[in-house]
């Protein structure tokens, strides 16, 4: 008995270790992702106003006479600072995913790994495709269009902080939707559903596409339709990439039968 209750009493200290080895290694990834986010953000803060110019482009080219206002007496110094700091994080994003995978990487299998990470690599690339997409192409055509309609007693003028607001809703919506082929080979990855099922799908998530885009972007019908027309484009790109997933696992284990007999 008493051996039994030892036995116990080092399970239960085991787990804890493990558990505070867990919390200090989150708590080292956290930290690094810190350093990274506030050493970008010093690093593009004396460009600032630089970048609130670039990425406010694409209004003020349509705007009359090409200027923006600030309705609140500090707008002009936070909303670039603001700006910078969402960019700053956007830049480092990569070095947070790397943080994200490192801490969770030991509890993967070795197959897991050679998936997961050029699964990586492309949810990266996806969500900066996602950004550009918007940054190029619905901005420059929802913007058009807004001052297109604009009555002619009416002058447009837009409030800095409220601009920034409207693109940093765009630019996460925009990057967001760019990784359903990646949320589509994870759910066949984990085995929830099938490729074949997914194409069965195909109406309802159309039907989706233009239901979500509804919640995520303003309320206008072309920015709708430029996020869920590319939503289900990238969900044609996930079932393709998935099925040419479902059939590398299935010779992998094959082949692993195979050296077992």
């Amino acid at each position: 008995m008493s051996n039994e209750a030892e036995h116990n009493k080092q399970a239960e200290e085991l787990a804890e270790g493990s558990l505070l080895s867990h919390l200090v290694e989150l708590r080292s990834r956290l930290i690094k992702i810190s350093i990274a986010v506030v050493g970008m953000f010093v690093v593009l803060l004396p460009f600032s106003q630089r970048i609130f110019e670039v990425v406010s482009r694409p209004l003020v080219e349509v705007l009359p006479g090409q200027k923006m206002i600030a309705t609140a007496v500090a707008s002009p110094l936070l909303t670039p600072f603001k700006l910078t700091f969402f960019v700053a994080l956007f830049v480092v994003m990569p070095i947070v995913l790397y943080q994200v995978w490192a801490f969770v990487a030991p509890g993967l299998y070795r197959k897991e790994k050679r998936f997961a990470f050029p699964l990586l690599g492309s949810s990266i690339l996806l969500f900066y495709a996602g950004i550009a997409f918007a940054y190029f192409i619905v901005f420059e055509l929802v913007f058009g269009f807004f001052a297109s309609i604009t009555p002619p007693s009416v002058e447009m003028m837009t409030d800095i902080s409220l601009y920034l607001d409207f693109i940093t809703k765009i630019f996460l919506a925009f990057g967001i939707a760019f990784e359903v082929p990646i949320a589509t080979v994870l759910i066949v990855w984990t085995g929830l559903t099938t490729p074949e099922k997914l194409g069965k799908a195909r109406p309802y998530v159309f039907l989706m596409a233009f239901v979500v885009g509804m919640f995520l972007t303003p309320p206008d019908i072309i920015s709708q339709t430029l996020l869920a027309v590319p939503v289900y484009l990238l969900y044609e790109l996930g079932i393709v990439m998935s099925r040419i997933f479902a059939t590398g696992r299935k010779k992998g284990e094959d082949e692993a039968i195979a050296a077992d007999n």
